[in-house]
């Protein structure tokens, strides 16, 4: 989709400017994966209480219908690419550099709220002729990410310069919102305490996410056609498909319960890299007990986590975010992870824990959740309440709100209602 060209007014019904927010997503999106999520989210929220979004992203992605979305133009050589860390970024934050100053020079935007190290390098620097204030959604540490994908090396002068590159950049903006409070302490531990950090926990919508949203016969029917038999006790995971998010860890664990005589399937949901991981799960002698799906629309998420009995969260990173901790929560599902920082967050002591790698400890829990079906009810409750309470998108959007407004002086004892957008689309 092309830029939009706001007026400069923009009155709203009530007489007020609507709040403009460019969203810089220095990624595919849509992808149906948990960074995607947040920000699509995000955005729907903020929408939801009046104020305008529009997302720039990378050209590769799914358009969702409810939200302006302008992309960079293709690169002619790589046409196709997986997510995560590659050299090939660095065209595709060039062109989107580029695009957004074509977006800024043409459009009035009162907040660039920019996701990741990328998008807030880029809109740091490309905006300062505007003045706009600049949000950083900060999802982890940037080096760490690189470190986990295998794109850089431990003790290296490449390391060195890239960790020195991530200060710098968290250095630039005029607010930073953390995924978690863990995330916020490091940063202010690491010396940044010029800016306001925030921390700005996931959410979930748990009127999509919700326990009944299958009947009992449609959850049985999909079962089966999963190759789940009804007494199976199926553990679900739901998310990409790395290395650092513990897939690896997942199957041994398999392999241990397979080889104690469990009866118990794996559901995992995600990509890429599904041909080998069903490689490794045959080679780990449990490819008759791991189902992998392949990716799964964001929006038939709900309707595949229902299939499960027991989530686990095997994360490794231990400074990323991990919102699908929350998906599971909002589910009723009982949930098994490794003791990051983020999912201890979230989980509370809700969760069941295994020291983070110890793949023993990690099947030992789920042979005691199998062991125990009373046990995986109640935790799943609580856990479905805490979600409802604490989690929701809309307490996500007043808190973004609440530091626009203060970074842009806006009043805010009127509160905001949108007209429909007849303005079309420009280049």
């Amino acid at each position: 989709m092309s830029e939009p060209l706001f007026s400069k007014s923009g009155d709203t019904e009530a007489g007020h400017s609507a709040l403009r927010v460019l969203s810089i997503a220095p990624t595919s999106f849509f992808g149906d994966y948990g960074c995607h999520v947040r920000i699509l989210e995000e955005a729907r929220a903020l929408k939801a209480i009046g104020i305008e979004v529009t997302i720039l992203t990378y050209y590769k992605g799914a358009d969702m219908p409810d939200i302006r979305t302008i992309r960079t133009a293709r690169t002619p050589w790589h046409g196709d690419y997986e997510v995560g860390s590659s050299r090939h970024k660095y065209a595709f934050d060039v062109l989107l550099a580029i695009r957004l100053a074509r977006v800024l020079a043409r459009n009035h935007y009162d907040i660039i709220h920019a996701h990741l190290h990328e998008g807030a390098l880029i809109g740091s620097i490309v905006s300062r002729p505007w003045r706009i204030p600049v949000c950083f959604d900060y999802q982890g540490s940037l080096t760490s990410e690189m470190l986990d994908h295998g794109f850089l090396r431990p003790n290296t002068r490449a390391l060195g310069f890239w960790q020195w590159l991530e200060k710098a950049i968290e250095n630039l903006p005029s607010a930073i919102f953390t995924s978690t409070q863990n995330a916020s302490e490091t940063l202010r531990n690491g010396g940044n305490h010029r800016i306001p950090i925030r921390p700005l926990p996931d959410g979930v919508n748990t009127d999509i996410f919700r326990p009944d949203v299958l009947t009992p016969n449609e959850r049985a029917g999909r079962r089966v056609a999963f190759g789940l038999h009804p007494d199976d006790v199926v553990v679900v995971f739901l998310g990409l498909l790395a290395r650092h998010q513990g897939i690896g860890c997942l199957i041994d664990a398999a392999a241990l319960l397979k080889a104690q005589g469990r009866r118990v399937k794996w559901l995992v949901m995600g990509y890429p890299g599904v041909l080998h991981w069903r490689k490794v799960a045959q080679a780990r002698g449990v490819s008759d007990a791991v189902v992998f799906t392949d990716r799964i629309p964001y929006q038939n998420a709900p309707h595949m986590l229902a299939l499960g009995d027991i989530a686990i969260a095997p994360k490794l990173s231990l400074t990323e975010g991990s919102g699908k901790i929350l998906d599971y929560m909002a589910m009723g599902l009982p949930t098994v992870a490794f003791d990051t920082p983020a999912q201890v967050e979230y989980l509370g002591n809700l969760g069941v824990y295994a020291p983070v790698g110890n793949v023993e400890e990690l099947a030992q829990r789920v042979a005691e959740l199998i062991d125990q079906p009373e046990r995986r009810i109640s935790l799943g409750q609580a856990a479905r309440i805490r979600a409802c309470q604490q989690f929701g998108w809309d307490r996500a959007a007043s808190q973004l709100a609440t530091v626009y407004y203060e970074l842009t002086k806006r009043d805010t004892s009127v509160p905001l209602s949108v007209k429909p957008d007849s303005n079309t689309p420009r280049c």
